[in-house]
Parts: C-alpha cells; sequence; structure tokens
C-alpha cells in the first residue's frame, strides 16, 4: 500500500474513456454505455473508501478496475449492484445509473438490480446441492418450475459457462461442492447467467485458482463479453491486460484514499499511461 505520493497527485475529476471500444466496423455505430457513475464517494462510517469517482463503462465491454490492496477497487465494484447495502455503516454518495436509471434510487428494487447485475466472488461459492439444482436456484426463485424449461436453461447456461461438457453426466447426483476449483468458479458463473443478467460482476474471478483454471476464466470473459456488460477487479497486470478494453487504475496518497488516477483503453494505459503514478504502479515501482 502506497503511504504517501511520490509525486504530485492528479486532481480527481469526471473522466471518461478517452476512446471507444471498437472491435469491428459494424459494430462502432452501436457503441452505448451501460453504466455510469457520477461522483461517487463511499465511506465506511467516517472513513472515505471510494472517493468523488466518475466514469462510464461501454455495453458488451469489459472494464478492469486496478490498484494497490485498499485503493477501493472492490467497494467501488460492489456499488453497481449495492452490495455495500448490506455493510454496516457503508453509505454511497453520488449518483450509479444503469441505462440511465440511478440504481441508488429507494424505490429501485435491489433484488431485481441484483439480477440485472450479478456477481462473481473471489473465491467460488456454489450451494450444498446438485450441480442442477445450483444453476436452477435462481430461475426458480423467481418462479420458474416447468421443468423442460429449467432443463433447457440449465444446459445452455452450463454451455456459455464452458463446462456442460465436464459435468452433462453428473447434474443431478454430483454436488456443486464436489467440483475442482475452476469447475466451481464456472458453476458459480453459470448460476450467475442463469438469471438473465445484463451485467456481470467478477471481484479477483480466479485468484483462487490455478494457472490452467485462470486461463479457462479469461477465454470464457472473453466470450461473454459478446453478450454481457462485465466489470473485473484483479491484482494481475498481465490478467487486465489480455482481456479489458478499458482499465481503470484506483490509488491511494497521503489523504486521499480510494480515488480514480485515470481511466482509458487498456492497449494505452499499459503503454502510454496519462499519469506517473499509473506507469509507476504498472511498471512495480511501488504496489
Amino acid at each position: 500500500m502506497l503511504a504517501t505520493a511520490p509525486h504530485p497527485v492528479p486532481s480527481v475529476r469526471a473522466i471518461d474513456v478517452t476512446a471507444p471500444v471498437v472491435r469491428d466496423e459494424a459494430s462502432a455505430a452501436t457503441i452505448s454505455i451501460k453504466i455510469a457513475t457520477e461522483h461517487v464517494s463511499i465511506m465506511y462510517g467516517e472513513k472515505v473508501a471510494v472517493r468523488d469517482v466518475s466514469l462510464q463503462v461501454q455495453a458488451r465491454s469489459i472494464l478492469a478496475l486496478i490498484g494497490p490492496s485498499g485503493s477501493g477497487k472492490s467497494t467501488f465494484l460492489r456499488c453497481f449492484n449495492r452490495m455495500n447495502d448490506l455493510i454496516p455503516g457503508a453509505s454511497v454518495q453520488g449518483a450509479v445509473c444503469l441505462e440511465g436509471e440511478n440504481v441508488m434510487d429507494p424505490e429501485v428494487s435491489v433484488v431485481e438490480l441484483r439480477r440485472r447485475v450479478g456477481m462473481v466472488f473471489q473465491r467460488p461459492n456454489p450451494f450444498p446441492m446438485s450441480i442442477f439444482e445450483n444453476v436452477a436456484y435462481g430461475p426458480r426463485r423467481r418462479g420458474m418450475n416447468d421443468r423442460r424449461k429449467l432443463e433447457e436453461l440449465v444446459e445452455t447456461s452450463l454451455k456459455r459457462a464452458a463446462l456442460w461438457d465436464e459435468v452433462k453426466d453428473d447434474l443431478r447426483r454430483k454436488s456443486g461442492l464436489a467440483l475442482s476449483g475452476g469447475q466451481q468458479q464456472r458453476l458459480c458463473i453459470a448460476r450467475v447467467l442463469a438469471t438473465d443478467p445484463e451485467v456481470i460482476l467478477m471481484d479477483e474471478p480466479a485468484s483462487a485458482l490455478d494457472p490452467v483454471s485462470t486461463l479457462r476464466i479469461e477465454e470464457l470473459m472473453r466470450e461473454l463479453r459478446q453478450a454481457y456488460t462485465i466489470v473485473i477487479v484483479t491484482h494481475n497486470m498481465q490478467q487486465a491486460a489480455r482481456v479489458s478494453d478499458v482499465t481503470a487504475f484506483f490509488t491511494m496518497a497521503e489523504d486521499r484514499a480510494g480515488y480514480l488516477v485515470e481511466v482509458g483503453p487498456t492497449g494505452r494505459i499499459f503503454t502510454r499511461p496519462t499519469e506517473r503514478l499509473t506507469e509507476d504502479y504498472i511498471s512495480g515501482r511501488f504496489g
């Protein structure tokens, strides 16, 4: 963790992605903003964890949040589906807009929000039930009880999570807890996909996995971004460079806790960062 700033701290301001994420000419005309934050600050009691962050996340892209431990990355990630509501003493200021709607509005259904904005945690957390019931859990809670529809949805979700071929013969007789770590994480992704989300949040989804499983998760993220908007927190610089379209760098310096230093296309952030603090972190000079 950075105790003092080795260079002048840049002013915190509303920062937009400096260039659109365009993977082909046909998609250029359909670029849209899925999530936007406006002057978001998050506090735990009197402690500021995230300070005045404004940014945009384009639809069907991957945004990577990087920075040293304690810089507010995970706290910021959780504001997208109001998971911070579950933390005693946490409070959020500013607007978090999902397709233009401020999800911080008290009238917003948090249950529906968390369906639209699913979350995959650092450590796999399958339920102590069969593989099938793990994936069917969310749809069942929403009232889907048609056997054929459930079976089709479970199969589709497991295929999207690149797990179907490995578990199709054990769907009802094998517990999700009996799978390997990498399989468990893909099961958790399938469980999120079964609820038909628009955005998927991933908080260091591969940090507890072996290198082979990590690469499979990364391949899966690249495939899923064709249909979903993904925001990930990672301490792995190589991972951020491999999978993300846009990277946002958070840090701490002096009395400025949890602020956004810069955000932009991943290629530029890793090769030509605007801020010296970003360059120092990416090059390993601190953090």
